[in-house]
């Protein structure tokens, strides 16, 4: 009896290749595209969580990190000029908006609506960058200012979350941007430097000197711990010694590595003495 030919079963889409669209959608829309944007959001969220962990706060933070990855699908969605790259970016962008909402609500079911006064500058630094980013024009100075304030601000709302008072809240927020703003001013200069040989760091070095008066300040009047104070030491040491002369040669890419490690000793240093 001849053998009769089975026609092959239809083609049906790989579960792997879907999901592989689908990582691929979510990293060219949703992902920031700047390394040293991590740091300076996930940063003040681990200060905030460490040194004053709540379950309010722990929603608060997914929130913010929500919105973080919102904003380039924001972008995309409103300002580019693909229809195609418009649309991918909706999905992804209606999945934060949820996410981040519906953590926000948590942090509100836990935390009341009382600190919700703290995400005022934080708004309103946040503000500030996106009317720049929306412009193409992220990577001005006053930009990467205002953004890095923006999350270097959360802690207080973090920390109020948690039960802490006015005073030391709006310590451990100035703390943080006293490790960020002046990191972003100093980075700039350097690479400015190493590009055009024009040298302007008069506001990285003033920046950093601030901070560490702050910082000391705050440690003689027994708001924050003496390790906050030692370790803006550290950071303003490391701006001397890259807008100094002679400058060293450091490339992007180490920099941002080397600044990822004090930023990491800044984070647990600050954190672990403010919970002793």
């Amino acid at each position: 009896m001849p053998t009769v030919a089975h026609a092959p079963p239809p083609l049906l889409p790989s579960v792997d290749a879907s999901s592989s669209r689908g990582l691929a959608l979510w990293r060219d829309v949703a992902l920031p595209r700047e390394h040293g944007s991590w740091s300076f959001a996930l940063e003040p969220l681990a200060l905030g969580l460490i040194a004053a962990p709540s379950r309010a706060g722990a929603c608060l933070a997914i929130a913010v990190v929500a919105g973080f990855l919102a904003r380039r699908p924001l972008r995309i969605a409103l300002r580019d000029s693909q229809p195609a790259r418009r649309a991918a970016a909706r999905g992804p962008l209606a999945i934060l908006a949820l996410i981040a909402g519906g953590f926000l609500a948590g942090a509100i079911g836990w935390g009341g609506v009382a600190w919700l006064v703290w995400l005022i500058p934080v708004a309103a630094a946040g503000a500030v960058f996106l009317r720049f980013d929306f412009r193409g024009a992220s990577r001005e100075e006053i930009a990467e200012v205002a953004g890095a304030a923006a999350f270097a601000l959360v802690p207080a709302a973090l920390a109020v979350l948690a039960g802490w008072g006015p005073v030391a809240a709006a310590a451990l927020a100035l703390l943080m941007v006293g490790r960020a703003v002046p990191s972003v001013l100093t980075v700039r200069a350097y690479l400015r430097a190493g590009k055009t040989g024009e040298r302007r760091a008069a506001s990285a070095l003033v920046s950093t000197g601030l901070a560490l008066v702050v910082a000391v300040g705050f440690v003689r009047d027994g708001i924050a711990p003496s390790a906050t104070a030692w370790i803006l030491s550290l950071f303003a040491v490391r701006a001397l010694a890259l807008l100094g002369w002679p400058r060293p040669g450091l490339r992007a890419r180490t920099l941002g590595m080397i600044e990822t490690v004090l930023g990491l000793a800044f984070v647990l240093a600050t954190a672990l003495a403010w919970r002793t």
